[in-house]
């Protein structure tokens, strides 16, 4: 359950958002401070599980032969074998434009390997190096994790934005992501929530709320 603060601030975001013809994110912009995010050790890179969902479609494309790739095709974008991998890594502007287009990547852990060999200079850079699956994974579990799955990456920046629902969504559903996401940081950061300077919520095109 989410602090009430944050709940009104949600609430602010979503009833002063001008009226769009489209469905607009709901994100956060977080501000932090008195870390040296030159030293990679104290920058932010995270997956986190939002207990609403994300409120938005995610791509997720999955590396994988046999049974596993055949229980994947279920569930996911797309599903990649081992020869589409060398093909991959021949053709560096579909590598590129696949990156750009799937959220999160899946594979085998057997194909971890040649991942990095044939994409790990586009995929790392991106921060989207695939999430491996051990043997005894269930590979549908993990995909519909993954789509409920939000990625914190600060990088050198001090501040960053991630995506917490959408516009159709409650503001309760919205504020209890929040929280998540912020608990995660409190527990992470060197100096937990003395590390963060200001949190705003906001539409897509509406005005910032602070959250915090």
């Amino acid at each position: 359950m989410a602090d009430q603060e944050i709940e009104n601030a949600v609430s602010r975001a979503l009833e002063e958002a001008p009226e769009r013809n489209f469905r607009e994110t709901v994100d956060l912009a977080v501000n932090l401070r008195d870390l040296d995010l030159n030293d990679p050790s104290n920058r932010v890179d995270e997956s986190v599980v939002l207990p609403s969902g994300t409120g938005q479609e995610t791509t997720i494309v999955v590396f994988a032969e046999g049974e596993t790739a055949l229980r994947a095709e279920e569930v996911a974008d797309d599903v990649l074998d081992e020869d589409e991998l060398a093909e991959l890594g021949d053709d560096d502007d579909a590598a590129k434009d696949l990156a750009d287009d799937t959220d999160f990547f899946i594979a085998e852990k057997g194909l971890m390997q040649d991942i990095g060999r044939y994409l790990g200079t586009v995929l790392g850079p991106r921060g989207k190096m695939p999430e491996p699956l051990d043997p005894d994974d269930d590979v549908v579990e993990v995909i519909e994790r993954m789509k409920n799955t939000v990625q914190l990456r600060s990088g050198e920046r001090r501040t960053f934005h991630t995506r917490v629902g959408a516009e159709d969504m409650s503001a309760e559903d919205i504020a209890d992501n929040i929280d998540v996401i912020l608990r995660r940081l409190h527990a992470d950061l060197e100096k937990g929530p003395l590390n963060i300077d200001t949190v705003y919520v906001k539409t897509t095109m509406g005005p910032a709320m602070e959250v915090a």
